[in-house]
């Protein structure tokens, strides 16, 4: 046993000839437990030596010093920012800026997100379907208890809950406007949580037409997250029962804001493409209007976010509030939109506290 260990280590190796040690007669055991000491050893040292060959090799492809010095700091270099690369970055990842995206020409889909796609699945009808009975069972749970509350005065509790239905319209369509405006400017497809919504709202300005292919439930699902059955309820818990206004407004509220992107959808898509109710909802300014929305499609996309019935627009733009907000972010956390970087103009005039929108 000892010779066989012995000749196969001197056929691979000369450090191998260090088994001659092994001269004084041992038991079986010992002998193989030397023996695969020694291979486990002998292989370590090869591996060192192919990696040290390997290493040799590439720095013989670099005609100078100065070369391989470069390609030793570049490689520093990347590892360095891929380290540090995490959801926090502010980078306009997905929108044109250094992104890589192209608009396609004509009214041609393009996806950009990885992952999406313009198929509806059952999932995404589920989620939706089960998303619209959850708010709509808070919202008529909300009447019920808002009749209890008038001893059952049908007239008061009607009229309550209109004013309350256009109310939540209203500033569902202020709440679209700060929705848009955040994930059009900050955070990336890497946000936890809100990366796929964040990712497909900045996707949109590479490829706008994209929407018009979506069916509904592929449309609107995403906004189900943020927008779902779990906000209403948490919110509804929070009000308690002797609040039901407040359960009814919300649920409203929540479901405009996942409809606002099937609102939106409708602004990208001409007359002849949209039922004749879609094209009077929006001359009645009830739904956001095609030129109102093209207008946010113009670079660096820094107004007209409002997506539901667009009435809030004028009054944010006119007063400069984007702007304003983008200003206390950068104080608070050094983050600059990303209308900034796309407009360094629109950064200075905001820095200096101009904050409305030029015309």
């Amino acid at each position: 046993m000892k010779f066989l260990c012995i000749s196969a280590i001197l056929a691979t190796s000369p450090l191998s000839t260090k088994c001659f040690a092994f001269t004084f007669p041992e038991s079986p055991m010992q002998s193989s437990s030397r023996c695969e000491l020694s291979a486990t050893s002998l292989l370590s040292s090869l591996v060192k030596d192919s990696e040290k060959m390997a290493s040799q090799s590439k720095q013989l492809q670099f005609t100078d010093e100065k070369e391989l010095q470069g390609y030793i700091s570049q490689t520093s270099t990347n590892e360095e920012v891929n380290r540090q690369r995490s959801y926090l970055d502010d980078g306009f990842v997905f929108g044109l800026n250094g992104s890589g995206l192209e608009r396609p020409k004509g009214k041609d889909a393009n996806i950009v997100v990885e992952g999406d796609s313009l198929e509806t699945t059952p999932q995404q009808v589920g989620i939706v379907s089960a998303t619209f009975a959850g708010h709509a069972f808070f919202a008529a749970n909300a009447i019920h208890n808002l009749l209890l509350q008038m001893d059952g005065n049908v007239e008061l509790t009607a009229m309550t809950s209109i004013a309350t239905v256009i109310a939540s319209w209203i500033l569902a369509d202020f709440g679209s406007g700060v929705f848009h405006w955040s994930v059009d400017n900050y955070g990336n497809g890497r946000t936890p949580v809100m990366g796929n919504i964040i990712a497909a709202f900045q996707g949109h300005h590479s490829a706008p037409w994209t929407i018009t292919y979506r069916g509904f439930c592929n449309n609107v699902w995403k906004l189900c997250i943020p927008f779902g059955v779990p906000t209403v309820a948490a919110i509804t818990l929070i009000a308690g029962p002797e609040n039901p206004t407040i359960s009814l407004f919300f649920a409203i509220f929540c479901a405009i804001e996942i409809l606002s992107q099937e609102l939106h959808k409708w602004s990208h898509m001409t007359k002849s493409e949209v039922p004749s109710w879609v094209n009077t909802l929006q001359d009645l300014g009830v739904s956001i209007g095609r030129v109102p929305h093209a207008q946010h499609h113009l670079a660096p996309y820094d107004g007209n976010y409002c997506i539901v019935s667009g009435l809030c627009n004028e009054t944010l733009d006119r007063s400069g509030f984007f702007r304003w907000m983008e200003h206390r972010v950068y104080e608070l956390n050094g983050v600059e939109s990303n209308a900034w970087k796309l407009d360094p103009k629109l950064r200075e005039r905001t820095l200096r506290g101009n904050y409305r929108l030029l015309e």
